[in-house]
């Protein structure tokens, strides 16, 4: 009797298990990823389905079904109703056409085309632009442009912790609004590190503050592994902040950790802000449902900055058309004719931008890397990291860690003439599952500055040498490759 419902039951279970496994192949086949990806999640449905399932729901899926920011982005750029920003959709093809006539240089043609040809970006030529290097720098000029503010105050962070810093800036925020200032505050769910009191003081205090899509509701479980990383702030519509910094004290400090921490930022004043403000606008009603007039919270033309300085602000995130932000980094990269110098605390490339490195080192272009060696608790990036530093330096680059403090910068500079400062890292998560945004200058002025802080930071640095790396023996490589097969989630 036993044997025989055993008989009857195992076909049964058999033809589930092949009907299972073919959807679970259909599913992932369909998403039009690499070989080796496709077959490594087909892998992990089939002979692990619940952890299979669950980890491809939350890591393994893109997410242009899921999200409109990259379409209402457009909108709120390029939309007839919206004149103040359409104008700069509209001007900045004959800006291009202007700059590609004069440019001696012909990768900046390449680099202005790529980026405009990306949905989510914008040119603008009316800017001022100061490098802010380190929080000291930043953390005063925000509290100084906040106290200043007459129409609005408009913020984007990834992380916001309470301590000395923040609790100063807390109390700033609600005087403003207090005065009649609009205070709008959107803050990563995952990044979001404040008491309850903490919140309810600034909402008290007439301070809109929420969390970006917050993942901990039920119809957004799925989004827990996709970060808004842009750290941005907009002060009356024309003045703007962007680029690594987030808000803490550690930053002033460098935390229990470390002695400093190392980061770069800008201050915008400008059309580019303004593009800035479309960005927040865009992520406000995505978070919240309300539609701001953008009209509202920008000032007039006539407050135009008259310097012409030519910035490109790109976004990018899970539901974009294109990886704006990778093809922006593989663009310069290959672009160099002379040197190329990164900065980035995390070093997670995927396989085209690790190939366009070594390429370029190998055609004996300068390539200069620096990275963060270590952090906090949270060691598994930093071990995967050295597998692609020893690629890297076998094909001639040279990997410099930096050693004093943290190093969180993340910037691109070629040939003196270029460069990209902004919220992206230079691995796979800020390339793919991420919201970021940077600022690609075209201006070798401030090329040149930010590669003076390149070359000073070099003071401060260890360099990556494979005699060094291979010497530590073989277990400790062992656990840097076992480290790099979570690459895509680090």
């Amino acid at each position: 009797m036993m044997l025989q419902i055993g008989l009857t039951y195992h076909p049964w279970v058999t033809a589930a298990f092949v009907i299972y496994a073919i959807i679970a192949a259909l599913w992932v086949i369909t998403d039009n990823r690499s070989p080796q990806s496709t077959f490594a999640w087909i892998f992990l449905l089939v002979f692990f389905p619940l952890i299979g399932i669950v980890a491809y729901l939350f890591f393994g899926r893109g997410w242009r079904a899921f999200s409109r920011e990259d379409h209402l982005l457009r909108q709120v750029l390029g939309s007839d109703e919206n004149d103040a920003l359409s104008r700069y959709i509209e001007d900045e093809t004959k800006i291009i056409a202007a700059m590609a006539a004069t440019e001696s240089v012909a990768y900046k043609r390449k680099l202005l085309n790529l980026v405009h040809n990306n949905a989510t970006s914008s040119l603008t030529m009316h800017n001022r632009l100061r490098i802010l290097q380190n929080a000291g720098e930043k953390y005063p000029q925000l509290l100084a442009d906040i106290e200043a503010a007459h129409v609005c105050i408009h913020m984007a962070y990834y992380i916001w912790k309470e301590d000395e810093f923040t609790n100063k800036l807390k109390d700033l925020l609600i005087r403003k609004a207090k005065e009649g200032i609009e205070v709008r505050v959107l803050i990563d769910a995952q990044g979001l590190a404040v008491s309850r009191k903490y919140l309810k003081t600034l909402r008290a205090g007439g301070v809109q503050i929420f969390e970006y899509y917050n993942y901990r509701s039920p119809l957004k479980i799925h989004t827990i592994s996709y970060r808004n990383h842009r750290k941005i702030v907009v002060i009356d519509g024309n003045i703007g902040f962007m680029g690594g910094l987030n808000l803490s004290q550690e930053h002033l400090d460098g935390g229990p950790y470390f002695d400093s921490w190392r980061d770069t930022h800008l201050r915008i004043e400008g059309q580019a802000a303004r593009v800035l403000q479309g960005i927040f606008i865009t992520s406000w009603f995505n978070t919240t449902g309300e539609r701001l007039s953008i009209e509202r919270y920008l000032p007039n033309h006539s407050e135009d900055v008259k310097e012409n300085l030519p910035i490109h602000i790109t976004t990018s995130g899970p539901d974009s058309q294109w990886n704006a932000i990778r093809q922006l980094y593989f663009q310069m990269i290959v672009a160099a004719e002379d040197h190329l110098y990164i900065q980035s605390p995390f070093f997670i490339p995927d396989a085209s931008i690790m190939e366009a490195l070594k390429a370029t080192a190998l055609s004996g272009i300068d390539v200069k890397l620096m990275c963060a060696p270590r952090g906090t608790a949270y060691t598994l990036p930093y071990w995967a990291a050295n597998t692609y530093f020893a690629e890297l330096v076998e094909a001639g680059a040279r990997v410099f860690l930096y050693q004093k403090g943290y190093f969180h910068a993340k910037t691109v500079n070629i040939d003196s003439a270029v460069c990209s400062i902004g919220s992206a890292n230079m691995d796979i998560r800020s390339f793919s599952i991420n919201y970021e945004v940077n600022a690609v200058i075209y201006d070798e002025a401030v090329a040149k500055e930010l590669e003076q802080d390149f070359l000073c930071d070099l003071e401060y640095c260890t360099e990556f040498t494979l005699e060094e790396y291979y010497a530590q023996g073989y277990l400790p490589r062992l656990r840097d490759s076992l480290c790099r097969l979570a690459s895509p989630l680090l």
